[in-house]
């Protein structure tokens, strides 16, 4: 989920390109136009990807007449690269990724939110906790984030800065995504860390870490941003779902589906279709990261004007090249395919 590497310089493609002309009235009826796609994302294993995961175990893609090879980059930085040079049809990721592009000219928008919460939480070491009760009482210290760049630190940014410190009073190390992290803790290499299931669900099962900030609930959202804070979403370049409509609903249709199985499973349904790997071998510690992570799930795949607005003021405070951005809401996310989808 690294952001703007690769950013600087892109070329503005389709600005001007109209918005998503209006879909066929026979759309379920006809013939996906791009029945092979192609779909990119940045660590599909984590929780914060787990429709995408359901939608491809489930069926829910063949159901709707699509063959969909899934693309794991590195980091949402990498299948947004990807999208951008033609290489994955439509991608799943973070939803501040459509207004960088925006603002960059490049016309890519979301066409269904995945999860209404960052789901990312701030801990620091057990041992530690008497010391660092909040995250004021971070000034100092070495703090962990999947890498520099990515939503994790983002966020860690945005929560030291709303508590009175700069982005640069901690270190900020790239532990990784996986074993990599829960090792870093276990061995004292950092503080604290800002992550994500399954790796906070593993730190907490084995009481390693205290957890000063959580967004994978509403309450723990709404408290550090002031509201909904949307984070993976499906999003594709313009142009590609002007030329593919029925495709694009079909894909849409899949998703949706996948949000609402989700909705309804218990963990160990959960647990029981995702890969074995998925498990960490662990199986009864990733029930438990989906049931912290649960509530996170997008309930009907909708990016909320109220959603939009708080992602554009953490954005605007934390870079500088967003501070005077002027991006429309309707041009971040097109809501017709979700209202139009079939679950």
């Amino acid at each position: 989920m690294k952001r703007r590497d690769f950013l600087i310089g892109t070329a503005g493609i389709g600005l001007a390109a109209p918005l998503f002309s209006m879909l066929p009235a026979a759309a379920e009826d006809a013939a996906p136009e791009k029945p092979d796609l192609t779909l990119g994302v940045g660590g599909k294993p984590l929780l914060y990807y787990l429709p995408l995961t359901i939608a491809e175990r489930k069926g829910f893609f063949k159901e709707e007449g699509l063959n969909v090879t899934i693309n794991d980059f590195a980091g949402g930085s990498k299948s947004l690269q990807a999208l951008i040079g033609g290489s994955v049809d439509v991608v799943t990721g973070a939803y501040e990724h459509t207004i960088r592009m925006q603002d960059k000219g490049q016309d890519i928008t979301a066409v269904c939110d995945l999860g209404r919460f960052p789901g990312i939480v701030i801990a620091v070491r057990k041992d530690l906790a008497g010391e660092i009760k909040s995250v004021a009482d971070l000034k100092g210290r070495k703090m962990g984030v999947t890498a520099p760049g990515s939503s994790t630190a983002l966020m860690l940014q945005y929560a030291l800065q709303k508590n009175g410190l700069k982005a640069d009073d901690v270190a900020m190390i790239g532990i990784g995504g996986g074993a990599s992290a829960v090792a870093a803790i276990k061995k004292g290499e950092i503080d604290g860390l800002s992550h994500l299931d399954p790796v906070i669900a593993q730190l907490q099962f084995e009481g390693d870490i205290a957890v000063l900030l959580d967004t994978r609930t509403e309450a723990g959202t709404r408290a550090l941003f002031g509201g909904p804070n949307p984070a993976a979403t499906v999003y594709v370049q313009r142009a590609f779902a002007e030329a593919n409509p029925v495709t694009m609903q079909r894909t849409v249709n899949a998703f949706m589906k996948a949000l609402k199985w989700i909705s309804e499973a218990k963990p160990e349904d959960v647990a029981a279709t995702v890969p074995e790997e998925y498990l960490l071998g662990n199986k009864d510690l990733y029930m438990q990261a989906f049931q912290n992570s649960k509530e996170m799930y997008s309930p009907d795949g909708m990016v909320t004007k109220e959603g939009y607005d708080s992602m554009m003021g953490v954005l605007k405070k934390l870079d500088p090249e967003l501070a005077n951005a002027d991006v429309p809401y309707e041009k971040t996310f097109d809501p017709k395919f979700v209202q139009a989808a079939k679950t």
